[in-house]
């Protein structure tokens, strides 16, 4: 038996219980303008023909890359602006990850929903200040905590009156240079209430493994969204590019757009049975 959780409103979109599974993409980080635009144009035709609900994910700053030298993105300001040109483009709602109490305002005026990383998901003030942002909070499990260690997490934000919160799990620490991602984690965050995300992309990351950056092994990451949607999860977090070889960041995780879209026929077809 699944967990019934609360229903999380972005938007016209509806996430939770008896709710069509959700999409979360986009590139790991802004690389341009156009980069977005294009990705965004592909999911928008998507979302159009195949009536599928998305959430466009970028991030302006990546500030817990591996190496000094990697690509952060174009920072805060350049950043939104890009994020809302996609927003007023395609009419996407905006998810984007925020590393510091000082960026919330910023963030809140364009973004819909407002990303807790999974680094810094024990940070007390950040996760009060997203609590009061007024915006939906996606909150990331660390890579070392265990599922149920989430509750805490979620009452800090609870804590500010903000109900509107969002579980991802993205995989557990798996000694060196590995990530695991445990379905047992998908009903036992679904027990703490709120609709609960997977993060399919960053499940298959290989921190640190290629030296001065992270690896990955994108191929597994359909196999894992598989499972974690017939495990119960109600929205799947993908990180996608039209080129991901030459992706900026993450490039070893990312999914192509157009087998993101094969994909996804299949995750819906595995949801519609779970939902029976």
């Amino acid at each position: 038996m699944i967990t019934k959780t609360r229903i999380v409103s972005v938007g016209d979109i509806r996430i939770g219980s008896g709710c069509p599974l959700l999409l979360i993409a986009g590139p790991c980080v802004i690389e341009s303008l156009d980069i977005c635009m294009g990705i965004a144009r592909k999911l928008a035709e998507f979302s159009q023909t195949e009536q599928v609900p998305i959430i466009f994910k970028a991030s302006y700053d990546k500030a817990n890359r591996s190496s000094v030298k990697s690509f952060r993105g174009p920072g805060i300001d350049e950043g939104l602006k890009i994020l809302a040109a996609v927003k007023a483009r395609y009419g996407f709602p905006i998810l984007t990850d925020v590393h510091t109490v000082e960026e919330v305002v910023k963030a809140a005026k364009v973004a819909d929903v407002l990303q807790l990383p999974a680094f810094l998901c024990r940070q007390t003030d950040l996760a009060i200040a997203l609590g009061n942002s007024g915006r939906v909070v996606n909150v990331k499990k660390g890579q070392f905590l265990a599922p149920l260690d989430m509750r805490n997490v979620i009452e800090k934000i609870r804590s500010t009156g903000n109900e509107e919160i969002l579980v991802t799990e993205r995989g557990s620490s798996f000694g060196y240079n590995n990530l695991v991602a445990d379905m047992r984690s998908m009903p036992i965050l679904r027990e703490l209430g709120f609709p609960v995300v997977f993060d399919a992309t960053h499940s298959v990351q290989l921190p640190g493994g290629a030296g001065d950056r992270s690896g990955g092994e994108a191929r597994f990451a359909p196999y894992l969204a598989r499972a974690a949607v017939a495990a119960g999860c109600d929205a799947v977090f993908m990180e996608t590019h039209t080129q991901p070889s030459a992706a900026l960041s993450d490039k070893d995780n990312t999914i192509l757009v157009s087998d993101l879209i094969a994909l996804w026929k299949i995750l819906r077809k595995i949801d519609a049975i779970v939902e029976r």
